[in-house]
């Protein structure tokens, strides 16, 4: 009973001094007005960005729509529309003021698109917003008339028509390759089948191999019907331990034809680029792109019956013991024309890539052309703006990226990118190849000035000295994107600005790399610090290497190279 008067007592004290309050200058909460409409609604969109590439290996892809939408006083509804098609419709919100909306477009296929967001608030205020993006495929074929490809990247999928191989038994991936980071590797028992492109009466089949003396045959790539040799093909492989010949069969309907190709030497343990062609008067077949044997035909091709293309194995050709091969094939190309020897010969070796280096920036760190392992130094960011894709790179302090500079060094050399230069700090170094003390070698492009403008310069050793060339003004001012170009000859340096030659200077015997290990981006550390060239916080987008000395029209093709 005591504890009973006393809790009886405690509740009519807390009464007593929540009625206090209100005498004590506390209001209750009281309905605020909410005022006159000042605006219609604010949409972000936060998914895609403007400029987005899908690429993925895949004809369709789902697209993850996912915006906010912002008003001041109350919205009435929200539209997505993908390419004129209507996606979602909201009219119903729990934040009256705001809405967090996530959808998803399934079934987006290659090509341009554009997202559309319409917001409407109470008041009739409307507001639009629009995004392109676009989704590639994931390759494109790299020569005439290819109608096939498996790179075997870590799938077995022909890349021409996005097509999955069914796998027999457990094929695998080696981390040995000719091209890229894996190739096939052969298992006993197992091999890969997907359907047969239309090749027609004349074809030819590509691919880098190298091969195995064990077991000491076995079918490589065959295309047939049944167990005789009347109708597709066959390439296969028998010898020893020590080496093996690669033959091709051909099937003409009535019979069939021959070509006893050439050995190889197993051994060598070495990536020999393969290739034949076949046309309805005869085959050839090439080992690094050089003919090494040819057979007449007595007719064309016969492929009835035929419809699947058998990778590693002799299957419906296992009569002679040509079964699974556990060699390695990378690279496997088909094309539905005879390559011709030249054809094939570039294939094996082609021509020299200029662009050493390309860097798009679009959200990460990465060298397109060799993926090269990149430092990154610092916490430099991802600029909110691009010229081209989805990102630019963003300056930080004590930021920089440093790479090897293995295989981006000779005789020539040019740079391309597009630039929005920060005056904030004076000085920075933008591109640095160069060795830590000295100026007599490398190079080293930088800037420095004031707030109102920004002059790009470069310095280049030939080996016992160093000259200048003192570029060109930037308005920092402006707030623009700004094209760079730099290049360097045996005999001079050239620097660029929008594609307009700005100004030229002299490298006597030309540039020397001597000591130079590595390069910096947006910096001039860790070489040269010196003159408090160090990071860079403007931004930049772009970024190639040349391995040629450009002209004035190739820099300004390569303003539009986008």
């Amino acid at each position: 009973m005591k504890n009973l008067k006393l809790t009886y007592i405690g509740f009519l004290a807390c009464f007593a001094i929540l009625a206090g309050c209100e005498r004590d200058g506390i209001d209750p909460i009281t309905e605020v007005a909410p005022g006159a409409d000042a605006g219609a609604p604010v949409i972000t969109i936060n998914n895609p960005p403007e400029g987005m590439v899908i690429n993925e290996a895949s004809e369709l892809s789902d697209l993850i729509i996912n915006l906010r939408v912002e008003d001041d006083i109350e919205l009435d509804e929200i539209v997505v529309l993908v390419n004129g098609e209507e996606v979602a419709v909201y009219n119903e919100f729990p934040d009256y003021r705001r809405a967090l909306k996530t959808t998803t477009y399934e079934g987006l296929p290659i090509g341009e698109h554009t997202l559309t967001v319409t917001a409407t608030d109470m008041e009739g205020n409307v507001t639009t917003k629009t995004v392109n993006f676009r989704k590639e495929p994931p390759y494109t074929p790299e020569y005439e008339n290819e109608i096939f490809y498996m790179g075997f990247e870590g799938s077995f999928m022909d890349l021409v028509s996005l097509t999955n191989a069914e796998e027999v038994g457990s094929p695998e991936f080696s981390d040995d390759s000719a091209e890229g980071s894996s190739s096939y590797r052969g298992a006993a028992n197992a091999y890969l089948s997907i359907p047969l492109a239309d090749l027609g009466e004349e074809f030819s089949a590509a691919f880098w191999y190298k091969v195995s003396g064990d077991p000491t045959r076995a079918g490589i790539l065959t295309a047939t019907d049944d167990e005789d040799r009347n109708q597709g093909f066959r390439l296969f492989r028998e010898g020893d331990a020590a080496e093996q010949r690669i033959k091709l069969n051909i099937g003409t309907g009535a019979g069939d034809g021959w070509n006893d190709g050439a050995v190889l030497d197993v051994g060598a343990d070495e990536w020999v680029h393969i290739a034949f062609t076949v046309t309805p008067t005869g085959t050839v077949i090439y080992f690094n792109g050089v003919p090494v044997n040819t057979s007449t035909m007595s007719g064309a091709i016969d492929w009835t019956g035929v419809d699947h293309l058998v990778i590693g194995s002799g299957l419906n050709f296992s009569d002679w013991g040509h079964n699974s091969d556990t060699s390695l094939i990378d690279e496997l190309r088909l094309f539905d024309v005879a390559l011709s020897d030249e054809d094939i010969n570039e294939m094996v070796n082609p021509a020299t890539e200029v662009v050493s280096l390309y860097m798009p920036f679009d959200g990460d760190f990465t060298d397109e052309v060799s993926n090269r392992t990149i430092n990154v130094v610092g916490t430099p960011e991802f600029a909110e703006e691009s010229v081209e894709g989805t990102n630019a790179y963003q300056g930080a302090a004590g930021s920089y990226l440093n790479f090897s500079a293995e295989g981006l060094l000779g005789d020539e050399f040019s740079t391309t990118f597009w630039y929005k230069v920060e005056a904030e700090p004076n000085r920075a170094g933008i591109i640095t190849i160069s060795p830590e003390g000295t100026r007599n070698s490398g190079f080293r492009l930088f800037r420095e000035g004031s707030a109102e403008e920004q002059r790009i310069k470069l310095n280049v050793g030939n080996g016992t000295t160093d000259s200048w060339n003192d570029g060109g003004v930037i308005d920092p001012t402006a707030g623009e994107w700004v094209h760079v170009a730099v290049t360097v000859s045996e005999s001079e340096t050239k620097i660029y600005l929008d594609g307009e030659l700005v100004n030229t200077g002299t490298v006597a015997g030309g540039i020397d790399w001597t000591g130079v290990n590595s390069v910096s981006v947006m910096s001039g550390a860790p070489t040269f610090v010196e003159w408090d060239h160090l990071s860079d916080q403007s931004s930049m987008d772009e970024l190639r290497f040349y391995n040629i000395v450009l002209t004035q029209e190739e820099v300004q093709a390569a303003m539009t190279e986008l």
